[in-house]
């Protein structure tokens, strides 16, 4: 089972005050309905447009709701740039009640970030988000509806996660064919050794129950890109249902997928995934 390393400046979230507090743990109760997760390298730029959406969206449901209370968790993964300055404006702004920045002493990769976030966090359901803003943040009902229809959810644990396969013809015109095969190629790796029943594993809009984010990201291994794989993998083993939800979807510009070698990496990570559980080196329990 893979420990949560923590550097000591990791166990602390700087408040709007500019004082450190010690951050909660999802293994406490939780205090609040939704937990937004955002992990971000280096999206000085992009994070903006995204915390802009998200803050109005959550800000007017709860005046329509008041009993609606929320986070958003920015992660900051080891930024070279302003992207914690960036994301404390927001605190600043709306109180770091609402909005936390949770700084990585260094970069852990996409799926580290999250998995830090997600055992930061207060909420009854937790949605990871990309800081890039590609999803419009208003499909979070479209998800939660999804997740709803799983109900009686077993054990507490069920996932909703946003799609984009209903958009896959209109988005295979737009790439060169070298991506077309790269990305085909994928999607065979991943139904061939992992996830069989969920066309995009990759979609970064994904809410999961408090229950199924903690049993699944306490057994996560994988901290780059093949994580989304990895986790609806062990989801599928510990037979949690799983909801898969068509989502509106806009490529940002300012992607961190290096095309070939980040395919690569994945690819070769789908491989370790299969092989470590099949023999034993990596437990579910």
């Amino acid at each position: 089972m893979p420990a949560l390393h923590r550097h000591e400046e990791e166990k602390f979230f700087v408040n709007a005050e500019g004082r450190k507090e010690p951050l909660p743990s999802v293994h406490d109760p939780p205090t609040r309905e939704l937990s937004v997760v955002v992990p971000s390298y280096n999206e000085e730029d992009r994070l903006p447009l995204m915390m802009d959406e998200a803050l109005d969206y959550l800000e007017k449901r709860q005046k329509r709701d008041p009993s609606f209370t929320y986070e958003v968790i920015v992660v900051n993964d080891g930024s070279k740039d302003q992207t914690t300055k960036v994301a404390m404006q927001y605190c600043k702004k709306y109180g770091s009640d609402k909005v936390r920045v949770l700084s990585l002493v260094k970069n852990r990769g996409k799926g580290g970030a999250v998995r830090m976030g997600v055992f930061s966090s207060r909420g009854k359901k937790i949605l990871m988000a990309d800081a890039d803003g590609a999803t419009k943040f208003a499909d979070i009902e479209k998800v939660e509806e999804g997740l709803k229809n799983l109900q009686p959810w077993p054990n507490q644990m069920a996932i909703s996660c946003g799609s984009r396969a209903h958009l896959e013809k209109d988005s295979v015109a737009k790439r060169s064919y070298f991506r077309t095969l790269l990305m085909y190629g994928f999607h065979f790796l991943v139904w061939f050794l992992c996830v069989k029943e969920i066309r995009d594993t990759q979609c970064g809009f994904k809410l999961l129950t408090r229950e199924a984010a903690l049993r699944t990201f306490s057994t996560l291994h994988i901290e780059r890109w093949a994580f989304d794989v990895e986790l609806l993998y062990i989801a599928q083993r510990l037979k949690i249902p799983i909801a898969e939800v068509a989502v509106n979807w806009t490529e940002i510009e300012g992607s961190k997928l290096v095309p070939f070698w980040s395919w690569l990496q994945m690819g070769r990570d789908l491989l370790f995934i299969r092989l470590r559980y099949m023999t034993g080196a990596w437990q579910l329990e």
